[in-house]
Parts: structure tokens; sequence; C-alpha cells
């Protein structure tokens, strides 16, 4: 009998920013908002559900579009109510999710305001790709 194999490659079409920082969600996209003339709002927390019985975490998320354009960013608490959404990067406080990007000198001109914000202690680019559980970012 003949075996077939379906391989699925999940489709990662954003850019993810990986933040550190101490404060609260609301404080970060305060700052944020300030220094990079965003316009972060708070939406519904992200819901995923649990794969063994435990209970479902939900995790902190502020939404902003760009008017004129198709990019569209969220910033994700990495620590939610059940544990952490990508339990890897555990140092990690926050993840900026880009998606419908455009080009990489905006990239660094974000990340290096993000910096400039003194109570972010780094802001990085992550390659989604090497992320173990990058399936908890589809949504």
């Amino acid at each position: 009998m003949n075996k077939k194999v379906l391989k699925f490659e999940i489709d990662l079409d954003f850019v993810l920013v990986a933040i550190t920082s101490s404060l609260k969600d609301y404080r970060l996209c305060f700052m944020v908002n300030r220094e990079l003339k965003f316009n972060f709002a708070k939406v519904e927390d992200l819901h995923l559900d649990p794969l063994h019985g435990s209970n479902p975490a939900y995790f902190s998320i502020y939404e902003y579009g760009i008017a004129d354009g198709d990019a569209e960013f969220f910033l994700i608490a990495n620590k939610g109510s059940e544990g952490y959404l990508i339990p890897e990067m555990n140092k990690t406080d926050y993840l900026l999710m880009i998606k419908n990007y455009y080009d990489n000198n905006e990239l660094e001109r974000l990340i290096a305001g993000l910096n400039r914000i003194p109570e972010i202690v780094a802001a990085v680019k992550v390659d989604p790709k090497k992320i173990k559980s990058r399936e908890n970012l589809l949504f």
C-alpha cells in the first residue's frame, strides 16, 4: 500500500520585533504612540485554546493600521494568563507583529525609534521561521 505524506507549511507573511521592557502594556503603547506617532488601540485579547485540557490562555493585544497603506501593526504581550505565547522567548515581554510590511529601511528606523524609548531595554528583529511555536502567532 502506498503512503502519501502531506506537508503543511505555514505562511509567515509578517515581520516580528521582540521587545523587552518592564512597562505595563498600556504604558508601553503610550510611549510607542508618542515616540513613533502611532495610534495603537486596545482590541479584544488574543485567545489560545489549550492542547491538553488546561485553561485557555489570553494575551493582551493592541492594534494600529496605517490609513494610507496596508500595513497593520500588532503589539502583543508575550506573557498571558496561562504562560507565554512564545515559550522559547520567555525573556521577551512583547512582540510587535507587522503584517503587509513595507521596506527594510523603514523597519530599521522603527527599531531605532523603539530603542530610543528609555523604558525599552531592547527591540530586535526576529525571524518567525526560527520560532518553534510560531503557530501561536497566526490569528
